[in-house]
């Protein structure tokens, strides 16, 4: 039995995939968030942890132990993933699954609108940064860059890095099946950055 630790639990894309995780597989999982309190438990199969990403001791505390570390954050992001990077080679914990964003690598098709160099744009800057930080790391990771999230149906096509991204929206059930089917199928997707988007 896996166990995994939700680092932005409480936000949209970490419920998604708590809520499939937990119907779909019997992964224990850990719940990170500053706001943990709010959370209702199922007693045998969760824990919840309140703390912050940049507290590097309950960061340990959380990460020890786990098989599998799944992000989902918004916020300084180059910084959260220099401690949770840190965090895990202390622990000797190796399987990473991070969510930036797309356009990080200019791989937005001139069909689906504009794609701005990712170093001097205020948003993509530090979710590049944090993937740059990633891929130069010894961790098996997986990058998972999103379209514009929305409610719909399990849906989804793949793209890797270096080819043009797909569609412009994609639904949080989808990244959630995807996060899902990484955790249960451990050969899929390994140190690979990865678009996901809704077909268009």
């Amino acid at each position: 039995m896996k166990k995994g630790l939700i680092i932005g639990a409480t936000g949209s894309i970490g419920s998604a995939a708590r809520k499939i995780l937990l119907a779909k597989t019997d992964v224990q999982l850990t719940l990170y968030s500053r706001r943990a309190d709010r959370l209702k438990l199922i007693v045998d199969r969760e824990t919840a942890v309140a703390g912050s990403v940049t507290d590097d001791d309950q960061l340990d505390q959380a990460i020890k132990g786990q098989d599998f570390v799944f992000v989902a954050l918004n916020g300084d992001m180059d910084s959260f993933a220099a401690h949770i990077i840190s965090a895990m080679e202390r622990n000797g914990i190796q399987r990473l699954i991070f969510i930036t964003t797309m356009g990080i690598y200019q791989e937005i098709p001139a069909w689906l609108g504009d794609s701005p160099e990712p170093y001097h744009n205020p948003i993509l800057k530090s979710f590049r940064q944090a993937a740059d930080r990633i891929e130069q790391s010894d961790l098996n990771y997986t990058i998972i860059r999103p379209g514009w999230y929305n409610n719909g149906p399990i849906n989804y096509e793949i793209t890797q890095k270096g080819e043009s991204f797909g569609g412009h929206d994609v639904s949080r059930d989808s990244i959630a099946d995807y996060v899902m089917k990484l955790i249960t199928e451990p050969a899929l997707d390994n140190r690979a950055s990865v678009g996901i988007n809704t077909p268009e």
